[in-house]
């Protein structure tokens, strides 16, 4: 009895084991963000290697140009890519099918992964999306091959945006580049550039002449009015906008008035309020709105147009509701904008401001999209359900970031979003929460606003408060209510990903960076060979950068090591210090070494400050500079770095011992 009952265990678990291999066997869900929707597991992986081709149809060819690049940037292979051949194994075929047969919707593909790859999508939009995904996989693993299975993927909410202020601090086009090539790489296609804004006159002395304002685009109607601390030129704004195309992302361009209008009434004083501020142009005045009917104008319309979207924002959020006549000219004024760019053939985007603003004079509803921030300018459900507006969800309290403002987010609860938002929550309570996957919420944005005009915020800086808030809500706006991993997995293992192929906007060294870092450098005379091309831009938060320096007699103004972001300076213009320069702000350290002086010196860095060592010992830490403007607005100046590791300037000084780290060896 017990050789039957010991045979008998023996055999169970040797089914056991059969069982628990053939599980093993079948791969597991790829980590890709968004989160897929639907995988199936097969056995084993396709390999990449220099034999594979991209068999593409007409359609898909350039989406397949596209992917072979990003698959060189990653791994170091650029598949040929053929159309007419027929596909064998090994190689990877992108097709554009028909709609009924893919059953995906327009942005929706289908993968599967055997002995060779066939990605489906019934648009060119959802075959870059796919694309993304088979990067993603060889992004996330550092190995050139992806798990065999099948893929069914598209998204929950058409539109799934980011919003960034522009206006009230200079973004540049550089920047704007990289951005959409993030945001197409995580499947968000809206990006809304909003082009003009001002700051509180609180932080200006309580002066409007002197608080800060920018309009950011060429401007030929009205000559001077594009901002001197920086604008973008038409043509380069028209490049932005195709880049994004092929990245699958649609720009919004905004021009916000008749509030946030300080820009046009420095401009021409003659349209300022003289009752509600100057910042609100005088709508009781007919130039007004000649003024911004002239200045959409010469944007939009003709064969060529500098905004060459299908939709445009037109702002109206924030205009004072005082008086009731006022509020009546506020919504004809918005009724008009909204007609006057329809009649250019653009759909109109404006923030919700109409229970703000409520009266009687109607405002156009159909085929226009509402951006719902705040429930006290536009109560959600009246808007929605009684009035019938289609809604972009973008409510203030949980997606708006204002760094280093003292209000809102100054980064994004990620957490928070990931276990419990999803667009259709616009608001507080049951009203304000709309049907998932009904069609009067569109989709879902976040938002940054620089509304601390001056405060040293840097472009990084900003981005660091973006990525992992875009890393997030791609994840809530494609996938939505179902997604699977615990908020800590999906935390740490976004990590695993680059910002995109190519793009290291945040400095991270390891897998992340496009080249290797230069480790060594001796001297200034050597510094053009020993600073390799291949080497890192910059390093990111939290770094440390040290070296022996035996000093010399340097000039003012002699850098360092420099890159196109920020300048480090061994001798810095004024003083003749070591400082540092990025975003047109100097930072200068009490520090300079006696000629002839041998120092260990060590930089560090992180999100907070920039901290200065002399051998061992902390020299000064740059933690921000408080300032009170009119005995009211109380302003702190932002001193991070980024380290710039480009190139190296001219100098006499000996540098050598150079030594690079992502991690902060003496600040805790």
């Amino acid at each position: 009895m017990k050789t039957v009952i010991f045979r008998t265990w023996a055999f169970v678990a040797l089914l056991s084991f059969v069982a628990l291999g053939s599980l093993k066997a079948q791969n597991a869900k790829p980590f890709i963000v968004p989160e897929l929707k639907y995988w199936k597991g097969g056995e084993g992986a396709f390999q990449l290697n220099g034999s594979t081709r991209l068999v593409a149809d007409e359609m898909a060819q350039k989406v397949a140009s596209l992917f072979a690049d990003d698959l060189e940037i990653l791994v170091g292979l650029n598949p040929s890519c053929v159309t007419g051949v027929k596909p064998a194994d090994g190689d990877i075929v992108l097709k554009i099918v028909d709609e009924k047969k893919l059953k995906q919707g327009g942005e929706g593909y289908v993968i599967e992964i055997g002995d060779k790859v066939v990605v489906s999508a019934s648009t060119e939009t959802g075959l870059y999306w796919a694309t993304r995904t088979l990067l993603q996989m060889v992004d996330g693993s550092g190995r050139p091959e992806f798990p065999k299975g099948t893929i069914k993927d598209n998204p929950d909410f058409a539109m799934r945006g980011f919003m960034i202020d522009c206006g009230r601090k200079y973004i540049p086009i550089s920047y704007l580049r990289q951005l959409v090539k993030i945001m197409g790489y995580y499947k968000m296609n809206c990006l809304q550039v909003h082009l003009n804004d001002n700051g509180f006159p609180k932080h200006f002395e309580g002066d409007w002449n002197k608080t800060y304002a920018a309009f950011r685009l060429e401007c030929d109607t009205y000559p001077g009015l594009a901002a001197r601390d920086g604008y973008y030129t038409k043509q380069e704004f028209r490049d932005l906008q195709k880049l994004a195309q092929d990245c699958g992302v649609e720009i919004i361009p905004e021009i916000d008035a008749p509030a946030h209008s300080l820009a046009f009434t420095h401009y021409d004083p003659t349209l300022g309020s003289t009752k509600y501020g100057v910042d609100h142009l005088d709508i009781t005045n007919p130039k007004s709105q000649q003024f911004l009917d002239a200045l959409w104008k010469e944007y939009i319309e003709g064969e060529n147009p500098v905004f060459i979207g299908k939709r445009v924002h037109i702002g109206t959020d924030e205009y004072s509701n005082r008086d009731k006549e006022v509020v009546e000219l506020f919504r004809q004024f918005t009724d008009h904008l909204i007609k006057h760019v329809e009649s250019y053939g653009k759909q109109a985007c404006l923030w919700g401001s109409l229970t703000h603003a409520k009266g009687t004079t109607p405002v156009k509803v159909d085929n226009v999209l509402m951006s719902l921030w705040s429930n006290g300018y536009a109560d959600p459900d009246s808007m929605l359900n009684k009035l019938g507006y289609k809604g972009i969800s973008i409510p203030d309290g949980l997606t708006y970031i204002v760094p280093h403002a003292g209000y809102y987010y100054d980064y994004l609860n990620t957490q928070y979003l990931y276990e419990h938002w999803t667009p259709n929550i616009v608001g507080g309570g049951e009203k304000n929460t709309f049907p998932y996957g009904g069609d009067q919420i569109v989709g879902g944005m976040f938002a940054v606003w620089n509304d601390v005009c001056g405060n040293g915020i840097s472009v990084k800086d900003i981005h660091h408060r973006v990525f992992p808030a875009m890393q997030t809500l791609s994840a809530k706006f494609w996938t939505g209510k179902n997604v699977t991993l615990p908020y800590a997995d999906f935390d740490t293992q976004r990590l695993s990903l680059s910002e995109a192929p190519g793009v290291n906007e945040l400095g991270r060294l390891g897998k992340h960076a496009v080249d290797k870092p230069v480790i060594i450098m001796q001297s200034s005379v050597q510094a053009a060979s020993l600073f390799r091309p291949e080497g890192y831009a910059e390093v990111g938060y939290d770094y440390s950068v040290e070296f022996d320096l035996e000093a010399a007699a340097e000039d003012k103004g002699t850098v360092l090591f420099e890159s196109p972001n920020a300048k480090f300076y061994i001798a810095d213009p004024i003083n003749g210090r070591l400082a540092y320069e990025r975003d047109g702000y100097l930072f200068t350290f009490d520090y300079a070494p006696y000629v002839g002086e041998k120092v260990r010196i060590c930089i560090e860095g992180n999100n907070k400050a920039t901290y200065l060592y002399v051998n061992g010992e902390l020299e000064e830490a740059k933690t921000g500079r408080t300032r009170w403007t009119d005995g009211k607005g109380k302003q702190t100046t932002i001193e991070t770095l980024v380290f710039p590791l480009e190139r190296t300037g001219s100098f006499n000084s000996v540098v050598k011992n150079f030594n690079l780290t992502d991690k902060m060896r003496y600040t805790k």
